[in-house]
């Protein structure tokens, strides 16, 4: 939540003859690192974004950004606005909630991220659940990796997240609570060569396979090269990296390839609401244990009324 020597420099901001566009505008060029991207997610032109950077500039009397070969950097006093914009924009999204939810009773809305493990087993029926009891509440959801969703989350665009703190992000900057473990499996297409075999799937006798992996510093693919490097086994020469679930089952089912995934997704696939009879779990005599997931918030920061519920409800399910 922003302190009140943030808000207080947001309002000196304000008063130097700065506005909510000029906020919006250091904080496009911050994430975009070029004029022309900045103006577009403006919707307006470059000429017209130029010449706001120029007000910006005059209003503080000072060089918010150098302009390089390709895109331009901001300077440290670009940089400091670009960070106290945030919050003021923050605040005035955060109002605008709180309005809409005051006028309409229990309504509002909430941004949450999720891994897809919780999504599915946790975030999926508290949306389901809360909809039901208030379906005026309006709820997006992400369902990314963990370095993604907490940047996001950094960035003002979620409300809480149910993810790991990435180990490149200081964990001072969230409050986290966990709330489960990750286990995991490995899936293959029905009538699969492996699934012939009459005992579990030795781990060495998968290496000749094409993988499908998420990225190399998810949790679940940490984990399954764990496995390999363990056993003393070489990790496998041919893979496909992607985050993409639904690609994962397309590479599955259609090829020999192997993937790990949650056993809440392949529980979900192999249900009548899934691919059953498309794909099929693979025995196997070792386990897949992924770091236990959190619910995780910025640090200081006020869930509104409507994320507060959510969030609650999530944490009763799981306590």
């Amino acid at each position: 939540m922003p302190t009140p020597r943030d808000r207080n420099a947001g309002t000196l901001l304000l008063r130097s003859g700065l506005n909510l566009r000029h906020m919006r505008m250091i904080v496009a060029l911050d994430e975009n690192g070029r004029v022309s991207a900045a103006a577009q997610v403006m919707n307006i032109s470059q000429p017209a974004a130029s010449r706001m950077i120029a007000e910006m500039e005059a209003a503080l009397d000072v060089q918010l950004l150098e302009r390089l070969p390709r895109g331009v950097t901001l300077t440290p006093f670009g940089k400091a606005l670009a960070r106290r914009a945030r919050l003021i924009l923050l605040e005035m999204r955060e109002a605008g909630r709180e309005i809409a939810e005051l006028k309409s009773g229990k309504g509002g809305s909430v941004f949450i991220g999720a891994v897809t493990a919780p999504a599915i087993e946790l975030a999926v029926p508290a949306i389901r659940e809360i909809r039901r009891l208030y379906p005026r509440i309006e709820i997006t959801m992400q369902v990314e990796t963990s370095n993604v969703l907490a940047r996001e989350l950094i960035a003002s665009r979620h409300d809480f997240i149910i993810a790991r703190i990435p180990d490149d992000l200081n964990p001072r900057l969230f409050e986290s609570r966990v709330i489960g473990v990750e286990k995991a499996c490995l899936i293959v297409r029905r009538d699969h060569p492996l699934t012939t075999k009459t005992s579990p799937v030795r781990l060495e006798e998968t290496t000749g396979y094409d993988w499908v992996f998420q990225s190399g510093g998810s949790p679940l693919r940490q984990a399954m090269e764990a496995n390999f490097l363990n056993r003393n086994i070489a990790l496998p020469e041919r893979i496909l990296n992607t985050s993409s679930l639904l690609l994962t089952l397309v590479m599955v089912a259609q090829s020999d390839a192997i993937a790990p995934v949650s056993i809440q997704v392949a529980r979900f696939i192999q249900s009548p609401d899934g691919l059953a009879g498309a794909i099929d779990v693979l025995p196997t005599e070792f386990d897949i244990e992924v770091r236990p997931y959190s619910l995780i918030t910025a640090k200081q920061r006020v869930l509104s009324p409507a994320a507060k519920m959510l969030y609650d409800f999530i944490l009763r399910e799981v306590g």
